[in-house]
């Protein structure tokens, strides 16, 4: 199993080295049968996250003819509402950062890795939101950081308030720390849970909250919160 893990300038760090870790060590754990590369939209570069002093380098190109598992991520930024910021400012913001990775090449290749039916597609934080900006997701149950959620309910996606949603050939996670907590299910749903449980013990984390999928009975009455 091929898992490209996407970088794009911006980018969240802990977003793509949690689960990146996570896949790597399956792989070493079932003698290669999960691989791992960082990849870019635009080919092997060195690529800044939003954090100064922090890059990773793309050893070869976003391909989801090639890739069986697509990671992305989300953008770390100013936290501060763009309203009012000088434009200087409001490009470190997460939504200007985001905006900017849409318009690369990466918006096509993300749409075509959701349109092949063997290739998994997974987010992590923000990392939705790049999909929900493009209009790739509409109708899709999915999840991101609660400060995206408004921008996903207004792309007409369905937001499902759980750390990790399975939607099929479409998997997201909440917050920053999600994940861990999605690559783990992804090496579980993939894989195989012995191999998942063995990467918990060597990480020494145990996985948070329940996946949701639309699978099963629903409550008979929604929640009042």
């Amino acid at each position: 199993m091929l898992v490209h893990c996407v970088l794009f300038d911006g980018f969240d760090p802990l977003d793509v080295i949690a689960p990146y870790e996570v896949l790597h060590c399956a792989g070493m754990l079932t003698e290669g049968a999960v691989r791992v590369e960082l990849v870019s939209a635009e080919g092997a570069r060195e690529v800044p996250s939003g954090l100064a002093a922090v890059s990773l380098r793309a050893t070869t190109a976003l391909d989801p003819a090639r890739a069986d598992v697509v990671v992305l991520p989300g953008a770390v930024g100013d936290l501060r509402d763009p309203a009012g910021l000088s434009a200087a400012e409001r490009a470190g913001t997460i939504p200007e950062i985001l905006r900017r990775a849409v318009d690369t090449d990466l918006t096509r290749l993300a749409g075509a890795a959701l349109a092949r039916p063997d290739t998994l597609v997974t987010t992590v934080c923000g990392g939705s939101l790049l999909l929900a900006m493009t209009g790739l997701i509409k109708g899709r149950s999915v999840n991101s950081h609660d400060m995206g959620r408004e921008l996903l309910v207004a792309t007409g996606a369905e937001h499902v308030d759980a750390r990790v949603v399975d939607d099929g050939d479409l998997i997201t996670s909440g917050g920053v720390t999600s994940g861990l907590d999605l690559a783990l299910y992804v090496v579980e749903r993939e894989v195989g849970p012995r191999v998942a449980r063995a990467v918990e013990r060597v990480f020494a984390h145990e996985r948070r909250g329940t996946v949701w999928s639309a699978t099963g009975a629903a409550p008979a009455q929604p929640l009042p919160f």
